[in-house]
């Protein structure tokens, strides 16, 4: 048997460096690079994109935080201690997509610029980060599903090595992190292969599909994860939000349809405004 993979990818005196963090920041990193791209394609300047990164990042990591700690409020009010030690577990995707939409609604208004064309931009980079990211999940030995058998992984042809970590505690699991890093890897191939078609797509659109196919994936998902935030028995969280985000994208698209929007391929000049 492969023994379970160490989660630390160095050590440097004192300060653990662990494969979480790496495989974060790799995403991230790829992210803004065809972000970047894109932007100057658009007529966005990368440098609004690199300053976008700069601002959400931190406002996505506290409102991954405030998100867990707002549906975990029983135990962190009577630990209020803890509402801050975020290395002890406990953040929430969600939390951090919604910060960082509210971080860039901001920026562009206060920079004069789409909003929408800025979030469409966005999007994609977003979905493939999203993708790498789940495997720190897999490093770490979370966001995994209910228990199941050793001949139903194999029977998936994964991997020895994704099969044996997902031995955990004694029992095999369910690879859900794995389940939703390709369901936003075929998202994510699926936009970039269509975004430039000219007559496709409107401002805001490609945006609005992503919110509806990482929602649409995300609920089936969350369905088998055992680490679910619940707002009552048998009501998860991430669920309830996933239908509302996919109804409410869908209904945009719907409304935006029958408004005079520019195409997402007009990009953007200063003479737009």
């Amino acid at each position: 048997m492969i023994a379970a993979l160490n989660p630390i990818a160095l050590r440097l005196g004192g300060l653990e460096v662990h494969w979480y963090g790496v495989i974060i920041a790799c995403g991230v990193l790829l992210a803004v690079w065809l972000a970047t791209r894109e932007a100057n394609a658009r007529g966005i300047g990368e440098d609004h994109i690199i300053n976008l990164v700069l601002w959400a990042l931190p406002f996505a990591l506290i409102g991954a935080r405030l998100y867990y700690v707002a549906f975990e409020w029983p135990y962190y009010s009577a630990h209020p201690s803890q509402i801050i030690a975020i290395w002890n577990g406990g953040i929430a995707i969600y939390g951090a997509l919604i910060a960082s939409v509210i971080v860039f609604l901001i920026y562009c208004r206060s920079k004069w610029l789409p909003a929408w064309l800025v979030l469409d931009i966005a999007a994609p980079t977003v979905m493939i980060a999203q993708s790498i990211g789940r495997w720190g999940n897999f490093m770490n030995q979370e966001a995994f599903g209910a228990k199941t058998t050793l001949t139903y992984l194999r029977g998936l042809h994964l991997p020895e090595f994704i099969i044996q970590q997902m031995n955990i505690a004694g029992a095999y699991r369910q690879p859900t992190f794995l389940y939703e890093s390709l369901w936003n890897l075929m998202g994510f191939a699926l936009i970039m292969s269509v975004r430039h078609h000219k007559g496709w797509f409107k401002r805001g659109e490609i945006f609005l599909g992503y919110v509806m196919w990482y929602s649409f994936g995300r609920f089936f998902v969350e369905g088998m994860r055992t680490d679910s935030l619940y707002l009552m028995p048998g009501l998860r969280v991430s669920q309830l939000l996933s239908v509302v985000l996919f109804l409410g994208a869908l209904g945009m698209v719907v409304y935006r349809r029958r408004q005079s929007v520019p195409w997402y391929m007009d990009g953007f000049s200063l003479n737009n405004l």
